[in-house]
């Protein structure tokens, strides 16, 4: 998973919504907690995988990220040459995270599959910004505001 770093324009209106939340997969074997500003937006990516199965990102630093239960449970792929760390539980095999870095930076993050959020408020996700990225033809790094943008 290669990371965006283009900044979203929250706009003022938007309240920061940092909160720690938890979250897992469908079977329960894979528990996680993470510190996530929804107001800092999410990622929509259009490349196969993660349009099939669904990814929708939060992003957050490593040291935001932890791992609570199930680390046994979890199955790596690695699909591409970009270093992106398709990771699922064993068990459900549903994809409540993965591992990746912005390819400007080098930075490492987590991407916290929203959908995977146990007590995240629909309102909250509603009014989360969304960063399209161009997963389709690899350019991931180049962040639009709209599909086809």
């Amino acid at each position: 998973m290669v990371f965006a770093s283009c900044p979203i324009d929250s706009g003022a209106a938007n309240k920061h919504m940092k909160k720690t939340y938890t979250g897992g997969c469908h079977c329960g074997a894979v528990r996680f907690e993470a510190d996530i500003d929804l107001s800092l937006g999410t990622l929509r990516c259009n490349c196969a995988i993660c349009t099939q199965t669904r990814f929708w990102p939060a992003i957050v630093a490593t040291d935001a990220f932890r791992l609570l239960e199930g680390e046994s449970e979890l199955s790596e792929q690695m699909l591409d040459t970009r270093n992106s760390h398709y990771i699922v539980c064993r068990h459900c095999r549903v994809r409540s995270f993965g591992v990746g870095h912005s390819p400007e930076t080098g930075a490492s993050a987590y991407g916290v599959n929203v959908t995977c959020l146990d007590d995240v408020e629909l309102d909250d996700l509603a009014n989360s910004p969304i960063r399209y990225v161009d997963g389709h033809r690899g350019t991931w790094h180049v962040a639009r505001t709209a599909i086809g943008s």
